[in-house]
């Protein structure tokens, strides 16, 4: 009796790229990725970083006022909330890669620009140019990097990505307290370096891949697969096998094999065409709140601590030593965060890192000893940057592709909101009850932050929605 063959391909599915790219361990072309992304995190953060002792040594050399300081710092975040929102829709138009790129550019140059700064007004104006570009690239990097990252490990991928952040603010304690802090154009000299980014661009530019998951949804399928197949490769992966047996060793074989793998589209409406769509905007607010609570209490606190320090008394040198120590622990915090979001989750994660930024602050506003302050200001750092590496990694997870950017980006936009307050607010708080009574309300940010993360969905060892 002869049996007839049935073909294979009528009953096993072909992956799909997506599948592929999660399927992959770590590999070479992710670590390049991962550096080159976390160097352009880095240099931001060094930015953001170093406006804090800026406006700490203008204090002591242009006189400036505690008010004029928090324009200073406001402007920026003004300028960060635009460009997260509008950094968040380019990338899903025109590519992840062209957008991290363009904002390097131009908050570099600008950032430059500010060094050259002739009065209060005028570095006002370029610090909002500087938050256009420091803003747009943070959610659109997070973005990137998840969707390249192998699913098992995706969430500590992004956290260590964020970690690059301690590293970029570590770097701007060090500028801070050798340079900024050097005479009455140190704090020139700081701004200066800031052009770093301007040249990171282009490598950024040529040698960081776009996402494969918006190559397909633009239908450039050749390009997606270029792209897999050199993760693959990396790896030591064989080029795929074509449904009908033979070796997909051409464009069109892989696309044909990948495309087959990929559910067939549904009506337009199954699919959610915004952020507040129904599916979507239970998640959407959770996340904004988060945002919004974690800004509020983490930039009320970093912005100032320098300038408060020297208010209690502290001079300008150990003020900034003081600030670098706190600043170290944020290392650790990241290494925390990064073993503990595989396995107790996203949600678990970012909420006990929150609730301990919250006892925390508390705690730093009660200081009131050099070894209470340095205690309670490296608890806040290692709680609230392990945080921070949580939510960059469960943001990018909640969105399907075509609203993924968008996503993310606007709730840093919506964030960023409370960014622009927190400088401000902080003078208002001091003179209204001193430190105790503005620490307790960085403190109540951080528990609202709380609460609203632990209403989010847990999406560890999912794969990414298409």
């Amino acid at each position: 009796m002869i049996v007839p063959v049935t073909s294979l391909s009528s009953s096993a599915r072909v992956p799909s790229r997506a599948d592929r790219l999660d399927g992959l361990p770590f590999t070479r072309r992710h670590g390049r990725m991962l550096g080159a992304s976390g160097i352009g995190w880095a240099l931001d953060a060094m930015d953001v970083g170093l406006i804090s002792f800026v406006i700490a040594a203008l204090g002591v050399h242009w006189g400036i006022t505690r008010e004029q300081g928090s324009l200073i710092a406001s402007a920026g975040f003004v300028g960060m909330a635009l460009g997260a929102a509008l950094g968040g829709l380019l990338a899903d138009r025109i590519g992840r890669r062209s957008v991290f790129a363009l904002t390097l550019l131009v908050y570099g140059l600008a950032t430059g620009a500010s060094a050259l700064a002739t009065g209060l007004a005028m570095l006002i104006a370029l610090r909002f140019v500087v938050g256009l570009g420091l803003g747009a690239e943070l959610p659109v990097a997070s973005t990137l990097m998840s969707e390249f990252a192998p699913r098992r490990i995706r969430g500590r991928v992004v956290v260590w990505l964020e970690a690059f952040w301690a590293l970029g603010w570590i770097l701007a304690a060090v500028i801070g307290r050798f340079v900024a802090a050097g005479g009455p154009d140190g704090w020139r000299w700081a701004l200066a370096l800031g052009m770093i980014p301007a040249i990171w661009s282009l490598v950024v530019r040529w040698s960081m891949p776009e996402s494969v998951r918006h190559l397909e949804r633009t239908g450039r399928d050749a390009e997606a697969e270029a792209v897999v197949r050199s993760f693959e490769e990396s790896a030591g992966v064989p080029a795929p096998v074509a449904a009908g047996g033979a070796g997909a060793d051409t464009d069109t074989d892989a696309d044909e094999s990948a495309d087959a793998g990929r559910p067939a589209p549904g009506p337009s409406s199954a699919a959610p065409t915004s952020i507040w769509s129904a599916d979507l905007r239970g998640r959407t607010t959770a996340l904004w709140l988060v945002w919004f609570g974690i800004n509020l209490s983490y930039y009320g606190a970093f912005i100032w601590i320098p300038s408060l320090l020297i208010d209690r008394g502290f001079d300008l040198t150990r003020s900034f030593t003081f600030t670098l120590i706190i600043t170290l622990a944020q290392v650790p915090g990241y290494a925390v965060s990064a073993w503990l979001i595989e396995r107790i989750g996203r949600r678990w994660t970012l909420t006990l890192f929150l609730a301990g930024s919250a006892v925390a602050a508390a705690a730093y506003g009660l200081a009131d000893s050099e070894a209470q302050i340095i205690a309670a200001g490296c608890a806040l750092s290692f709680a609230n940057l392990g945080a921070w590496g949580a939510l960059y990694a469960i943001g990018p997870e909640l969105y399907p592709t075509a609203l993924r950017a968008t996503g993310t980006g606007a709730a840093a936009g919506f964030g960023r909101i409370a960014s622009i307050i927190s400088p401000l607010l902080v003078p208002v708080l001091m003179g209204a009850g001193g430190q105790v009574l503005t620490f307790a309300v960085l403190a109540g940010g951080f528990v609202l932050a709380g609460a609203a993360a632990f209403t989010l969905p847990e999406k560890a060892g999912t794969a990414l929605e298409a």
